[in-house]
Parts: structure tokens; sequence; C-alpha cells
């Protein structure tokens, strides 16, 4: 009889411990919420269960009722950002569920491929730039929140997956994304309130790999079907389409995000024509789509400097091409330069170490669009026009900032005839009195080429340059030819 009372009181407890209102894993202790806005909170219930929200900031409380399959959602009024911790509470009548050490802030996501998976500890073989800093100064930044999604391939859109909010200290900052962390960490500097970052990312995964099924049917050749999924052989799983989107990404969608950060491109390398740009916009038009928070921005990261089995070869050039493109195609977008931070030893490196100075641009880029900071410098200068006098090339650039340097010994430039080669060219700065078009100017000539047509600069798959603007920002590379 004994026994049979302790199993009974077992199953009462089991059921109200299954009974009880189940949260989304992106909805837990020490997440940060999007603050002064209408925050989505998710999770499941009974079908049909009426759940109840309160919060530790206000007296009004949220009810939603639970869908026939138990979903539910409900949107509350977040306070202005601050170091509070505050609390909510979720009661489907079964008992409240109470989660803890919640920040409001800002919001935002860390997407792309393994430049932007990268943890701060680095990868094997692969580390990363001032490492041992990073953790000492953790401390100074435990309003800093990250939520890594784990990398998982489904056939079917998630809504929810096995991950939780881990707040920033010297035991756990070697496991936030280090572009993701370094972009955080400048925000969190700057703007004097908590910052949470939701990682998902997968390395090696193409533009494709996030597409919808729907996407992909309608704009590309790829398989959506299992069967044809497996039959489709990529040299890797993370070249595979759809399933990480799936898998991965749709989990975080219900999110109430600030915008969007993105780290990709190398899987993609070798793409023809402007398929790749026409991709990207199409993802970016998806995402603003399925988080349905208006046009979210969509700051993103040119693929660094490496070899591609041919330093000399051009199919990361043309890649870094269609990433420009992408950023004047793609409304409330920026593209971050990263021609400069790479070092010549780091031709077969697909991760370069220089990662904090990627995450601090994008913050850069952030804190001038997004936060008011009109004198945080972001834009990294691009061609503007040339003119061709005799044998010399007048470069002319814009968004310089009103300078282009160095003066002299400038690196990166090659410049052809009409034979079509490119041959190294001699490059510096121009300048007379007097105004007209030749009065200040970037001047490319080569002993080689007496009748120059084109101009490149860094167009190869690595090539570093030099040339930077009045923000001390590296020139984007281009081309003049279409060849």
């Amino acid at each position: 009889m004994k026994e049979k009372l302790i199993l009974s009181l077992t199953a009462l407890v089991v059921l109200s411990v299954q009974a009880k209102v189940r949260l989304s894993h992106l909805v837990g202790d020490n997440m940060v919420l999007q603050q002064q806005t209408e925050a989505r909170l998710w999770g499941w219930a009974k079908p049909g269960a009426q759940v109840k929200v309160t919060t530790s900031w206000s007296s009004d409380a949220t009810t939603v009722k639970a869908g026939k399959d138990g979903a539910w959602i409900a949107r509350v009024r977040t306070p202005e950002a601050s170091y509070e911790p505050l609390t909510l509470t979720f009661d489907d009548g079964d008992g409240p569920l109470t989660i803890r050490n919640v920040l409001s802030g800002e919001v935002w996501v860390c997407a792309g491929q393994s430049n932007m998976e990268m943890p701060v500890r680095g990868f094997w073989g692969c580390p990363v730039e001032g490492y041992n800093q990073v953790v000492v100064d953790a401390r100074n930044h435990r309003a800093v929140r990250s939520v890594k999604v784990p990398s998982t391939m489904r056939m079917e859109p998630q809504t929810d997956a096995q991950c939780e909010w881990r707040e920033c200290g010297p035991q756990t900052v070697s496991d936030f994304s280090a572009t993701g962390y370094f972009f955080a960490r400048t925000l969190h500097q700057a703007l004097d309130i908590p910052i949470g970052i939701i990682e998902a990312n997968k390395g090696g995964s193409r533009v494709e790999s996030w597409l919808t099924k729907e996407n992909l049917q309608r704009h590309t050749k790829e398989p959506t079907d299992s069967a044809g999924i497996v039959a489709f052989k990529p040299e890797w799983d993370y070249q595979r389409a759809l399933l990480w989107g799936n898998g991965t990404f749709n989990p975080i969608l219900n999110s109430t995000v600030k915008g969007i950060l993105f780290y990709q491109g190398c899987s993609n390398v070798g793409d023809p024509a402007n398929q790749y740009s026409e991709r990207l916009k199409l993802l970016v038009d998806q995402w603003r789509q399925q988080f349905a928070l208006g046009e979210l921005p969509f700051y993103f990261v040119e693929i660094a400097p490496y070899h591609y089995d041919d330093v000399n070869g051009t199919q990361g050039a043309l890649l870094r091409e269609q990433q420009q493109r992408a950023a004047d195609i793609i409304p409330n977008s920026s593209l971050v330069c990263t021609n400069d931070l790479v070092y010549p030893y780091e031709t077969t490196q697909i991760h370069p170490a220089q990662k904090q100075q990627v995450g601090e641009r994008l913050a850069w880029t952030a804190l001038n669009r997004d936060y008011g900071f009109g004198q945080v410098l972001y834009k990294s200068s691009r061609f503007k026009d040339m003119k061709v006098k005799g044998d010399t090339v007048f470069i002319h650039l814009q968004d310089n900032y009103h300078a282009d340097a160095p003066f002299e010994q400038i690196e990166g430039f090659e410049v052809a005839g009409d034979d079509r080669v490119f041959r190294p060219a001699r490059a510096q700065h121009f300048w007379q009195p007097g105004g007209g078009y030749w009065d200040e100017a970037i001047i490319v000539t080569s002993p080689e080429v007496r009748q120059p047509v084109a101009v490149r600069y860094c167009f190869r798959n690595f090539l570093l340059g030099n040339v930077r603007n009045g923000a001390n920002l590296p020139l984007f590379p281009f081309r003049t030819d279409s060849w």
C-alpha cells in the first residue's frame, strides 16, 4: 500500500510538471529583451489553455490562449534599457513558471558561416588575436548576453532548439561568437546598456542553406525533397541547402530583435554572374518577412583575402564584388570591408585572427546608422570614377571622408592596356591647385603599360592594399573593367 501511495504521488508530480507551461529555449533566465517595444514571448501549454504573463516592471498582465497544437505567443511591452534584473512569470493554471535575471537592452542576430561562428577562444589551429585580454576584461561586460542555437539540419522548420542564454564573464566569454562579442562589447561601451546576441549560424554554409523551401523552389534548382537532398551529394554536409535554415535559424524567428549581422560568402565563391547578390537579397527579404519587424538593419562582412588554391586568381574577388552589389540593392544594409584584416602569412587561413576589428566595424556601422552617433565614421571608401591622361590613370574615390592615404608608396594597384594583361602599378597621391577634375586624385602608372585602359585594386584572391580614408578604414577592392 505504501509503495502504491508513493507511486501515485510520483505520478501526480510528473503530471504536474508535464502540465506546466513550457517556454521556448530562447525565452529563459539571463535573456535580453529588446527595449521599449512589444517583445514576443512564446511557448506551449495545453491546447486551449489561457496563459497569463506578468512582469516585475509593470502591473499590467497579458493573457493569451494556446492554440490547438498548444502553441502560444504573447506580446509584452518592455521597459527602457537598464541594468536592473527583471523577472517574467508565465502561468497556465497548472502552476507558475518564472524566469529571472532578465535585462532590457538591444538584441542583434549573428548569422552566417564559420567566421561568424568562430568563438572567442578560436578554432583548432585558428586563434583569435588578443584572447587573454578579452577573458580578463570580460567581467566588465556582464550585461552582454549570448544564446547559441545548435547547428542542426532538419527537413521541416523547427520552432525550438536546445540552447540557453549565457551571461558574459571570464568563465563564459570564450564560447561567444568572436565577431558577435566584439560587436556587442563595443555597443555596450558606447551605449552603456545591456546587449544581447542571438547566434544562429553554421560553418561552411552557403546562402542557399538559409533559404526556405518555397524560395528555393521558386528561385533556384536546389533539391528540396528528402530524396533529392540525399541524392545531391555536395562535398560536405554543411553545403546543403534548406536544412540549416530549418533547424538552426527557424527557432529564433519569434524573437524581437534590433537587426541582423551576417558574415558569410566563402562557400559561394565561384557562383556565376549576379547569382550570389540576388540570392542574398532574397534571403534578407525572407528574413525581414519572417521576423515581421519591418526593414531590419542588415550589416554584413566582406569575405577576407584567401588563396582559394591560387593567390592570383579572382574567384574570391568576384564574390566580394557581388557583396558590394548586394549592399547597393538591399535597402537598409551596409558592408564592412576586411581587405586589411589578414596578415601576409594568412594566405591559407580561412579564419583570420583579427576578429576584434570586424566586430568593431559592424558596431560603428550600427552606432552611426541606428543609435545617433553621427561622429562615428563607418564607411570604407569605394571607387568613384577614373580618367586616363596619356600614360596616367587618375582615380577618384567616394566615401573617403576627405582623405586618401598614404600619399606615397601606395600598394595594391594594377593596370592593363588593350592586351588585358594586368601588371603591378605605381600609385601615389596627386594634388595641384586650381580646382577641376585633376586637382586631387590617386594617380596610377606602369612603365609596362603606355596606354592604360583599366585599373584594378586588390582584385585578386589574396592581394593586400594599404589605401585608407579619413576614418582609417580600407578601400574596397575594385576593378574598372568587366573582363
